[in-house]
Parts: C-alpha cells; structure tokens; sequence
C-alpha cells in the first residue's frame, strides 16, 4: 500500500516547487494529493481546495508550500487531520509557523520533502 501525501500549495505551474513536489511524490510511489484552492487538477490529479477535503482518511506526510501567513492560516486544519509528518519546505518555515505546528502537537520538518526522497528539484526542470 503505498504512502500518501498532502502537497499544500501545489501548482500546476511546472517551475513551481509545489508542482515539482506533486512530480517528485509521484514518482517515489505516494499516493498525491494536491491541494491548491485556484485550479481543479495538477499534473492529472485532482486538486482540493484545503486539506480538509482530501479524501484519504488518513495522510501520512503534508508538504508545505505555502507563504507563512497563509501557512498560519491553515495549521489548524492539518491539525485535524493527524497526518504522521508536517514538512515547511524552506520558504514555508518561517519560526512562527514552526512554533505554532510543534505547539498544536504536529509532528514538524523543516526542509526540502523533495530532497528527503532522495531527489533534487533540479532534476524536475524548469520547464
């Protein structure tokens, strides 16, 4: 059974680090959500306009994409879904935002998701 993931922030914009992370969960076996509230798919997926409609019942990794502001905002939905890690790609990990994940009891990376499956961004172009 493969492993599923929450990218907050995906893009269908293939330059964007959210659509490279969409490319990158994909290609290491994930099950991928992406959640974006302004398009309704990315890379063939459906998109979800917040976390709290993806339909897996539950998420083993959310990947940050999100400015911190916004970040902030949505904390407390991925909050209630439980999922088994929270990743703040650099950009998304801003102290507070970080601060505020540990406090509501989320299990909190900072750094690059792509990177921790033993890839580099890079190789996803920036086409």
């Amino acid at each position: 059974m493969s492993r599923t993931v929450a990218v907050l922030g995906a893009s269908p914009e293939r330059r964007k680090f959210g659509n490279k992370s969409v490319r990158a969960h994909l290609t290491a076996g994930f099950t991928v959500y992406p959640v974006t509230p302004n398009v309704t798919e990315v890379e063939g997926l459906p998109a979800y306009p917040s976390v709290t409609e993806v339909p897996s019942g539950h998420i083993d990794r959310v990947t940050v994409y999100l400015p911190p502001a916004i970040g902030l905002k949505v904390l407390p939905a991925i909050a209630a879904r439980a999922p088994g890690e929270v990743w703040f790609n650099p950009g998304a990990d801003g102290p507070e935002v970080l601060a505020e994940a540990r406090r509501l009891g989320l299990n909190v990376i900072a750094g690059c998701s792509i990177v921790d499956l033993g890839m580099s961004p890079r190789q996803f172009g920036d086409e």
